[in-house]
């Protein structure tokens, strides 16, 4: 039987120019075309903190469309970790 459909947690720390160049919202637009739930944030060492949850198939689509980013970030790298999900999310916000 196919996992496909079956939900997972993806916790990804992302590093490089991600901060001040709309990658929240990059973040946040691409995940919710995908229809995953969870959030992004900045953190306070210039990188972007993300929290998705869906299926693993399209939580690996959002992972590559982080390593793209928006236009005027430059990805150095992408933390993964891949958890249970928690399964309290509506959408998919933007933390502050």
């Amino acid at each position: 039987m196919s996992d496909k459909n079956v939900n997972t947690a993806a916790h990804l720390i992302v590093h490089g120019r991600v901060q001040g160049v709309g990658f929240r919202y990059f973040t946040q637009k691409t995940a919710l075309r995908l229809g995953l739930v969870g959030w992004v944030k900045n953190l306070g060492n210039g990188n972007v903190e993300i929290w998705a949850e869906g299926p693993k198939e399209t939580l690996q689509v959002l992972i590559q469309e982080v390593y793209k980013g928006p236009i005027s970030s430059i990805v150095e790298s992408v933390d993964e970790e891949w958890y249970t999900p928690k399964e309290q999310f509506g959408t998919f916000g933007i933390h502050y």
